[in-house]
């Protein structure tokens, strides 16, 4: 059986591949996410006074829910 990698939403790398305290704390803080966390590719994000919306080709939206 194959392995499930994750994504790093911040920086696009394996989750498994080194230390993303960085990354998580830039997500929780302000930034949106800007690649899928299921695939690694690169999202188109929108920011609006409201929130954010990101939407990866293949894997939907996501929002931040404001």
């Amino acid at each position: 059986m194959t392995p499930v990698m994750t994504y790093c939403s911040f920086c696009g790398k394996d989750t498994a591949d080194g230390d993303h305290a960085f990354c998580r704390q830039r997500l929780s803080v302000i930034d949106p996410p800007r690649y899928c966390s299921q695939c690694a590719r690169r999202m188109v994000v929108q920011v609006t006074p409201d929130g954010w919306a990101a939407r990866c080709s293949r894997h939907g939206e996501i929002t931040s829910g404001r």
